[in-house]
């Protein structure tokens, strides 16, 4: 299992100075300034800003060149066939390119590539199956970059290629018209963190001389659901997308939202990574992604509510193929070479074992769609980067995901390794691979053997932003806070820290059990509510170990103790029966 080192942050700047001039609290201005956010004209964007604030559009190479393009297509009736991803930032780039190019009159249809079938990205049978239908334009969003053979062959045979893309290019750009990829070595537009829904909603800006901000909530669902940084501007898209989200007029979202009983609530980015964007990535996983690109542009609530309906279950099969794949995925590593009836696995399933600083997994009846998601579980449970792989339908052939850590650039691994990959594509911290079944121990063998991270590197660190004692806190501070969200990577949720506190009244609520709550009380008598989430079970045996059965048997019976705690936490008014009081959302102990 993984180790956390809690560690301060030790960034320094005049946080009176800061905090007097914005109207906030040292607290809020030394979060800001943890996040990196350091000139006044950061801070203020950070704080408050606007669409105003959004970079141009046309600053990225190509976009004025592409959407001549477009224009000319428009103007002539060509057939414009737009090739998309079969996730959540493919199905909303499609959405806002068909939506706004129909609007302009287009020819226009749009094909999504089969996930089991074809793939990732734009792949050979998609350009010829456009020939054959005599498609003039063939416009990729959120793939394409590394297409550069089936981008040559589409323009051999006199077709017109426009790429939209957000992925780390190859050695060689494509040889497309037009190329917008803020990725680009060469590029000049000021921030390259946008996911590839932003890239095509800022080229259809172009197009039109409109900055379409009716699109914000297809933006913001993108770059959420992709898990991009919450830096720069799309800090700002995902703040005002979100604010359109909450009372959105799309059919589709509308259902959506409302088959998870989210209907009327204060919709945060929270409810897109983790409850709203899952059921839309559910339709590329399990059955079409065309299911949930149908939600998306679906103009009738009664249809709209069938296909949300299905999306929610479809999300419910994944959540149970990923949990089946993540046992099986532990017990191959941490088990004794033997499934679960006592046979002996295969030579080729145990490629490494928990103590390997490279994991890589082979789940060969794994449903191919959730190994990311597998993979990211085995991240976070034992803080490796980690690789799911599963045979793919082709004989000899695997193909999985990789998610990584910090310090670790998994993109970069492979590429030194591509001499045992057919394919591979991503980011540093995610990537998409498939190989010969043969390279699976030499390619988990290679990965390992040229692994630079340390024992250190191995150890998660827990950043604590400010060491707040609770005497500071007031309900004032706590709402001056809503100014730091929308949260998420890279502008994760501040994270205090109290030492030296006393625990007692511990109790465990909830129907399902996964509720901790006490009393937390500090050395000035202070007392507040503390309240964590998760496996109690786990819980109480790391409290075993810390503080011994006898003393956490008295804190659970309500009895008095001896056990003296660090805290992280972070602050919330709880509202119950009428009832307002400060309440700590624990996040670990120590």
């Amino acid at each position: 299992m993984k180790k956390t080192k809690w560690m301060l942050y030790t960034k320094r700047a005049d946080f009176k100075t800061i905090a007097d001039k914005y109207g906030i609290d040292q607290v809020t201005a030394r979060i800001i300034r943890n996040r990196d956010v350091v000139t006044d004209e950061q801070i203020r964007s950070y704080l408050y800003g606007t669409e105003d604030d959004l970079h141009d559009p046309s600053m990225m190479r190509d976009a004025c060149r592409a959407a001549s393009v477009l224009k000319e297509k428009i103007r002539e009736g060509k057939r414009i066939r737009i090739i998309g991803d079969y996730d959540i930032d493919g199905v909303c780039a499609v959405a806002i390119l068909y939506r706004v190019l129909s609007g302009l009159g287009a020819d226009v249809d749009y094909e999504i590539p089969d996930r089991i079938t074809d793939g990732y990205g734009l792949k050979r049978r998609l350009v010829e199956y456009a020939l054959e239908e005599q498609v003039d334009t063939i416009l990729t969003c959120d793939n394409g970059i590394r297409a550069v053979d089936e981008i040559r062959f589409a323009k051999e045979n006199g077709m017109t290629v426009i790429v939209t893309d957000h992925h780390q290019p190859g050695a060689e750009l494509p040889p497309a018209d037009a190329v917008l990829d803020p990725c680009r070595k060469d590029e000049t537009y000021p921030f390259a963190g946008i996911c590839g829904a932003v890239v095509a909603w800022k080229l259809m800006q172009v197009l039109t001389g409109d900055r379409l901000l009716s699109y914000l909530d297809l933006a913001a669902f993108a770059t959420v659901g992709d898990v991009m940084d919450l830096r720069d501007e799309n800090r700002i898209i995902v703040r005002l997308g979100l604010s359109l989200l909450g009372h959105t007029d799309r059919p589709g979202l509308k259902a959506l939202i409302e088959e998870n009983a989210l209907t009327g609530k204060d919709l945060r980015a929270y409810h897109i990574g983790f409850i709203l964007g899952p059921c839309i990535n559910a339709g590329g996983r399990i059955d079409t992604a065309r299911r949930s690109l149908a939600l998306l542009l679906s103009e009738d609530p009664g249809e709209a509510s069938g296909l949300a309906r299905e999306l929610v279950k479809l999300n419910v099969i994944r959540r149970e193929l990923t949990e089946e794949g993540l046992e099986r995925a532990i017990r191959i590593l941490e088990g004794d070479g033997k499934d679960g009836s006592g046979t002996a696995l295969p030579d080729e399933i145990r490629l490494t074992t928990p103590e390997d600083k490279v994991l890589v997994v082979y789940l060969p009846d794994c449903h191919e769609s959730v190994a990311g998601i597998i993979a990211g579980k085995l991240r976070e449970r034992y803080y490796r980067p980690s690789i799911v792989l599963t045979d793919a339908q082709e004989p000899g052939i695997v193909k999985g995901s990789a998610r990584s850590i910090e310090g670790y650039h998994m993109h970069d691994a492979l590429e030194e390794s591509s001499d045992l990959l057919l394919v591979f594509g991503g980011h540093p911290m995610a990537a998409g691979l498939t190989l010969l079944k043969s390279n699976l121990k030499a390619f988990a063998r290679f990965l390992n053997e040229h692994c630079t991270l340390t024992g250190d590197d191995l150890i998660q660190k827990q950043l604590i932003d400010v060491p707040v004692p609770m005497y500071y806190l007031n309900e004032k501070l706590i709402r001056e806070f809503e100014l730091l969200e929308p949260f998420g990577k890279g502008n994760e949720k501040p994270v205090f820290a109290l030492k030296n506190v006393s625990l007692s009244g511990g109790k465990i609520l909830g129907s399902s059990g996964n509720t901790f709550k006490c009393m937390i009380e500090d050395e000035t008598g202070t007392r507040l509510e503390g309240i964590w989430y998760g496996n109690t079970s786990e819980l109480i045996l790391e409290f075993w170990e810390r503080w011994g059965r006898e003393q956490t048997g008295r804190l659970m019976r309500g009895q008095e103790n001896t056990i003296r705690a660090a805290v992280l936490y972070y602050p919330q008014i709880n509202h119950y029966r009428g009832w307002t009081n400060i309440q700590l959302r624990i996040l670990g102990f120590a």
